[in-house]
């Protein structure tokens, strides 16, 4: 039987320090992309350029997210799930970001800091690569 799947829109979002933004939501433990699920007739990009205002206020066009693919992993949240997710990449001004909504704290990491942090697989996986490569 296969795992019931999350379909999602996520963003890598970086600093002029080539740092990355993740994020925790309240009541969990594990960092990961900004992002969120569709609404009816919302495209990825469109899904995450509303996600990315609601969760931590950065107010972004869905033509400026640059698209990075489509990535399938483990939901960090949802034991026994997968979630897949349209990627895009989007620059960010640090100052612009703040938590909102159900993000409990949010982060801007480098590369050295990924094995002291909690992240969620899909993150690990591939999308912190993306950022770095």
């Amino acid at each position: 039987m296969t795992s019931p799947r999350i379909h999602v829109s996520a963003a890598v979002i970086t600093d002029a320090e080539g740092r990355v933004l993740v994020v925790r939501k309240h009541g969990t433990s594990v960092f990961m992309q900004p992002g969120g699920k569709p609404e009816p007739g919302e495209s990825a990009a469109e899904a995450l350029a509303r996600e990315l205002q609601e969760e931590i206020g950065l107010r972004v066009e869905p033509a400026d997210l640059e698209p990075l693919g489509s990535f399938e992993s483990d939901a960090a949240n949802e034991p026994g799930h997968r979630v897949v997710a349209e990627t895009f990449r989007v620059a960010a001004d640090p100052a612009a970001v703040s938590p909102q909504a159900e993000i409990a704290e949010l982060r801007w990491i480098t590369s050295d800091e990924v094995p002291t942090l909690s992240l969620a697989p899909l993150s690990l996986d591939f999308l912190l690569a993306l950022a770095w490569d």
